[in-house]
């Protein structure tokens, strides 16, 4: 694909952060989208600054963990649009907390968002796309799916998972040779607001040192550094390159060097400043409420 004018483009999690700079970037390069999110009040809101930039816009919410959902969205927007050319597997959430201290139902639920609304987007729209004949799948990972962190087992397994399915798909799809490609994107810390609503237990304190709204606001203020246009921008910038991975981010950058050069040592460095971090921090609210009784 050489450029995005003309093409029509579905995103999911467009009502907010990455998705929603996607949309206005593809609409500025002549782009007709096609979006969807469970927020409808922020899925509208995108869907109407789109069109004012010149180009056809529909909106549906869809859950990306419905299967049958997404697989009738696809359809839907092949009859409204008479084509698509690249699905954007955008939508994502996060959970941390322990493997001890997290139960099924948490594994279940961010695995059904991230890693199957991701496979249910590929499959659904990938034989439209393959019609077109030019066309591009981009499944959003996370520098989490390259490099495995305390507390984020959940959200390292369905981030490895995208990695690992969106890899094997770019190679069929070389195989193939039809047109078609795919890309697999690593971020770092974005400006958006998935540690706000991010679900995190009480058994993170074990690992980190703080309770979960704590460990949330650190996050957020400061590991969430690039801006959801800048990281569009590169997102987009691949795609036209064909790259097989895009990495978003210094932090990404970094960390996916690491880990290349420290395969496995990697873990004993983070683990070592983690429980030095854990150690000089302030106790968690209720520990502090326990040591006061006791005195």
């Amino acid at each position: 694909m050489k450029s995005f004018e003309n093409k029509v483009a579905a995103i999911t999690g467009a009502g907010s952060g990455i998705g929603r700079a996607l949309a206005y970037g593809l609409a500025r390069q002549g782009c007709h989208l096609a979006l969807s999110d469970v927020n409808a009040e922020g899925l509208a809101e995108t869907a109407a600054q789109a069109r004012k930039l010149g180009v056809q816009v529909t909106d549906t919410l869809v859950n990306v963990a419905d299967r049958d959902a997404v697989h009738a969205w696809a359809d839907q927007v092949v009859l409204d649009h008479g084509r698509v050319n690249l699905i954007f597997n955008n939508a994502g959430v996060a959970h941390a907390g322990t493997v001890e201290g997290s139960d099924y139902a948490e594994y279940e639920w961010i695995m059904n968002i991230n890693f199957w609304g991701v496979m249910h987007g590929t499959k659904a729209f990938l034989p439209h796309i393959k019609a077109t004949g030019d066309g591009h799948v981009v499944n959003v990972s996370s520098v989490f799916g390259l490099f495995s962190q305390p507390g984020m087992s959940a959200y390292n397994a369905t981030k490895f998972a995208v990695r690992g399915f969106t890899e094997a798909l770019r190679q069929e799809l070389d195989i193939e040779g039809n047109g078609v490609s795919a890309s697999c994107v690593h971020p770092g810390g974005i400006k958006t607001n998935i540690a706000k609503t991010a679900r995190m237990n009480d058994s993170l304190a074990r690992v980190v040192g703080q309770e979960a709204d704590q460990a949330r606001k650190q996050f957020n203020d400061q590991l969430l550094r690039t801006t959801p246009d800048k990281a569009a921008s590169v997102i987009l910038r691949g795609v036209l390159k064909d790259n097989r991975r895009i990495l978003i981010g210094a932090d990404a950058w970094a960390l996916d060097g690491m880990q290349r050069l420290m395969p496995t040592f990697y873990q004993r460095l983070v683990t070592t400043s983690m429980r030095l971090a854990a150690r000089f921090a302030p106790k968690p609210r209720r520990e502090r409420e326990a040591q006061n009784l006791a005195d």
